[in-house]
């Protein structure tokens, strides 16, 4: 049944009912989730269709199942180049010009990655050029074009036509997944429970997030949302838990994220400087919210008001030692020091240059008998 389903998937695509063609490419990989080949025309049609983040993670997953099919690496490529993600598209495009050497879109492609590149990072003049809606010239003898796709079509996104069938899934995310970040990091747990290492995969590109769980007895799930803003995909990280796959994005740009997913009608977001957030002095909440407090006022109060307190007795005495302490400098503090603990707490002197040289012998009060304790 997989075969013919394919064979009516490619005539969807020929004959330009592309939604209809990525309906039935899936249901043949459904029936065979193993064969590399319905991936990656699964994503030349989500392609045609904008579809692109889709098309990233169905070459990604021909890739993962076939290493050696260029004409994947090809699509990844040309998706990565629509989402703006240009160093990801460059380096599948590499690897899928190392395994078709003849294939001159991979040439062209690449070049237009390191102009654009060059281009974000400011290193030459800004070309006009509509990276949503360009396409690629494709040689008409490209020997990567399927004999049914129909070279002239190979990977360049179309507009959908008035002729083609629409199908809405309404399916709920067998998976919940929720979020929280920080400025340089944002934290993604996705709560599958019981699910083995093995069978998740996760993948990270500039802006884009693929997470595949393929547990054994039970349909493939895949989140891959476009991110709202660009990651460091080496810093990037997972872990497979008993209950739930936790994942670490570092971020490209310390920014507060307003969502997860991007949005093209998204609020642009203020950068978050680190620094004055933890040098600036914290407000504190006040009951009368017409009139401030002023803090620093109220400290300095606090303590001539301690300075001012009259005590009587030990704690008069007390209190007498410790100002004397605080306020002297540092020979004085050291004949305090020395004097209190070798007189055993009998003499207490303020003179370096006299109990500096010499051990303070104890004078204990009129009446008193100064004991020697042997430990």
């Amino acid at each position: 049944m997989a075969p013919d389903l394919e064979a009516r998937a490619k005539a969807a695509f020929i004959d330009d009912h592309f939604e209809l063609a990525v309906d039935l490419y899936s249901e043949a990989i459904d029936m065979n989730p193993k064969n590399a080949e319905l991936f990656a025309d699964r994503a030349q049609a989500n392609i045609k269709l904008l579809n692109f983040t889709e098309a990233v993670a169905d070459a990604t997953r021909a890739i993962d199942l076939d290493p050696s099919m260029a004409k994947a690496y090809l699509r990844k490529g040309t998706a990565c180049i629509k989402l703006e993600e240009y160093q990801t598209a460059k380096t599948a495009l590499e690897t899928g010009a190392s395994l078709a050497p003849e294939e001159p879109r991979f040439t062209t492609l690449i070049k237009e990655c390191e102009d654009l590149i060059a281009e974000e990072n400011g290193e030459q003049p800004k070309q006009p050029f509509d990276k949503t809606t360009a396409s690629v010239a494709i040689p008409p003898d490209s020997q990567l074009s399927d004999k049914t796709d129909g070279a002239a079509k190979d990977d360049q996104p179309v507009s959908n036509s008035s002729n083609q069938v629409t199908m809405i899934s309404s399916t709920k995310p067998k998976y919940r997944h929720e979020y929280y970040q920080k400025p340089s990091e944002l934290v993604v747990t996705i709560f599958a429970k019981g699910i083995p290492a093995s069978c998740v995969t996760v993948d990270f590109g500039e802006q884009i997030l693929s997470v595949t769980i393929d547990a054994p007895g039970e349909d493939s799930y895949t989140f891959q949302p476009r991110l709202f803003g660009k990651i460091k995909p080496a810093e990037c990280k997972y872990v497979v838990l008993s209950t739930k796959i936790e994942i670490r994005l570092a971020k490209a740009e310390d920014i507060q994220w307003t969502s997860l997913e991007f949005s093209t009608d998204m609020i642009v977001p203020r950068r978050i400087n680190v620094s004055s957030v933890s040098t600036q002095r914290p407000t504190y909440p006040s009951s009368k919210p017409k009139r401030g407090v002023d803090w620093d006022k109220l400290e300095a109060q606090v303590k001539k008001e301690e300075k001012e307190e009259k005590l009587d007795g030990d704690a008069a005495l007390n209190k007498f030692f410790r100002d004397i302490y605080q306020d002297a400098d540092e020979d004085t503090r050291r004949a305090m020091r020395k004097s209190f603990i070798e007189s055993n707490g009998t003499v207490l002197s303020t003179n370096w240059k006299e109990v500096g040289s010499k051990k303070v012998e104890g004078s204990p009060p009129d009446g008193m008998e100064l004991k020697k304790y042997e430990y």
